[in-house]
């Protein structure tokens, strides 16, 4: 009788965030490990249906880092990295946009219509999605100046057709979106999807931005999990280097994204089973929410 009695107050704290989000729109950055264990992709599916189920829209940018490295190495391509951005020629983004529109993009929606949902996947191609433009990378030279390089088809991006995102909503669809941007000329971009995942919550005024991560969440110096900051905190525990290597841009993104207009950003522990559902739907939480 106890576990049944858990159960309903459970529900019952679920319930006044259920109200509160009910028409809101969130914006998921799916990627790391919760995209390769079976058992958290059916957990992620699940956590998204049951979202959308209760009048949540929900909005689904993924990755595919870990896909596109061993589709390169299967063709031989060595990939190039300056400042952890792949170095992208003609050849790497023709296996970025068959790996990451194909593959990984027809998988995650496969999981969630699998478990009721009615998902639609996207590449920023797809009505002009996610117009791009070229992003040059800046490298700080030995002498300490600094100057901009270019890496290929890396970009970022102008802007948002929300109207194609809003059209789907409407519909009761869940879109998911593949990284990849489309330039005036045609030409195919591939973009982080951190990135993509901002600045697709800015446009869509976002109630929350969800980051999925293969770490708790933010850490101070003492390694310490922060269940909550401010952007200002982000800010110091850069300066700090609390904050380091792959956690900045993610951070960044999240404070962009706030700036914008999103009213809160979140990153939290992908590793964990249910991960979206217990952020979002209990007092504590699991991760590290941004505030303005």
């Amino acid at each position: 009788m106890k576990q049944l009695i858990d159960k309903a107050n459970t529900l019952m704290e679920a319930l006044p965030y259920i109200r509160r989000f009910a028409g809101k729109t969130f914006v998921i950055k799916y990627g790391g490990h919760a995209m390769a264990d079976e058992k958290l992709k059916e957990s992620f599916a699940l956590d998204i249906v049951l979202l959308k189920s209760l009048g949540i829209n929900t909005v689904i940018v993924h990755g595919g880092g870990p896909q596109i490295n061993e589709t390169l190495k299967r063709y031989g391509i060595v990939s190039e990295f300056v400042r952890g951005m792949r170095v992208t020629d003609t050849e790497t983004m023709q296996v970025v946009e068959m790996v990451l529109a194909g593959q990984v993009n027809k998988e995650v929606v496969g999981y969630l219509n699998q478990h009721g949902g009615r998902a639609v996947g996207l590449s920023g191609k797809d009505g002009t999605l996610l117009l791009a433009k070229k992003l040059l990378q800046e490298v700080k030279n030995d002498n300490g100046s600094v100057e901009m390089v270019d890496i290929g088809y890396v970009g970022d991006v102008v802007k948002v057709n929300t109207d194609l995102i809003s059209t789907l909503e409407q519909g009761k669809y869940i879109p998911v979106i593949a990284p990849i941007g489309v330039g005036l000329a045609g030409e195919s971009y591939n973009i982080n999807a951190d990135l993509v995942a901002g600045r697709v919550a800015a446009a869509l005024n976002a109630e929350k931005l969800i980051l999925l991560t293969d770490i708790n969440g933010v850490k101070d110096k003492n390694g310490t999990l922060l269940e909550s900051i401010s952007v200002a905190d982000l800010h110091r525990l850069i300066e700090e280097e609390a904050i380091t290597g792959g956690m900045i841009p993610k951070v960044v993104c999240c404070a962009d994204a706030l700036k914008e207009g999103v009213k809160k950003a979140h990153i939290i522990d992908g590793r964990m089973e249910h991960a979206v559902l217990l952020e979002i739907f209990t007092d504590v939480g699991i991760g590290t929410e941004i505030t303005k």
